[in-house]
């Protein structure tokens, strides 16, 4: 998922701020424990997350896909002082591990876990945001889209991640591969829907910025 050349992109992150230890801490635990660390956002995309969350300084953030909270942390630190965040996961099993994080934070209190599908969760979830950032099963990002559309303020951000999803997008589809044709149909609704107005940014493994108008 990495598209500049090694030199560029280590060049690029020497030059950006630096990684606060306790998401470093987060890092090294989530990859002696946890399956998959590789679904970290990983200190560069997490200070472009944080960066945006600042600009922004949102009062209320939905987040799509905890995993371990590293991103959750990250847009925390633009939060408005009274911002809440609600993060969606259907792990369990990572549960107390966000928390431990989250309240070795100073935004514990502000970061409210909802444990179960998104699609299950956000029919009921009779709340307005700022800020929203998609990061779960791709099979269902459409599907979130048209969930959080009408419950995004004006002028309000969608941030969606991988949206380049490997390389893939650009590569002949296999008609069996069910994520990327996900990825495809989502990016094509961000950039025909007329409510929002969207950049897709190379970074990483694509990072979409959406802006309701």
């Amino acid at each position: 998922m990495y598209f500049l050349p090694e030199k560029l992109d280590d060049y690029v992150v020497a030059h950006s701020q630096d990684e606060p230890e306790l998401l470093q801490q987060l890092t090294r635990e989530t990859y002696q424990k946890i399956l998959q660390p590789i679904m970290l956002s990983g200190p560069y995309q997490g200070r472009v997350l944080s960066m945006i969350s600042k600009l922004i300084r949102p009062k209320s953030v939905l987040e799509l896909g905890t995993f371990t909270g590293y991103a959750t942390l990250c847009l925390a630190e633009g939060l408005h002082p009274k911002g809440q965040i609600h993060t969606i996961d259907v792990n369990e099993e990572l549960e107390d591990f966000q928390r431990k994080y989250f309240d070795k934070s100073d935004y514990g209190k502000q970061i409210h876990q909802y444990l179960g599908s998104a699609m299950d969760i956000l029919p009921d979830m009779n709340k307005t945001f700022d800020l929203v950032f998609i990061d779960a099963d791709k099979p269902n990002y459409v599907n979130y889209f048209h969930l959080i559309i009408d419950k995004l303020n004006p002028g309000g951000i969608i941030l969606s991640d991988n949206v380049l999803w490997h390389g893939k997008v650009v590569e002949p589809l296999n008609d069996k591969d069910v994520s990327t044709k996900a990825v495809l149909d989502f990016n094509t609704l961000l950039k025909e829907d007329p409510r929002i107005e969207t950049v897709l940014l190379p970074i990483r493994d694509g990072l979409t910025i959406s802006r309701k108008i």
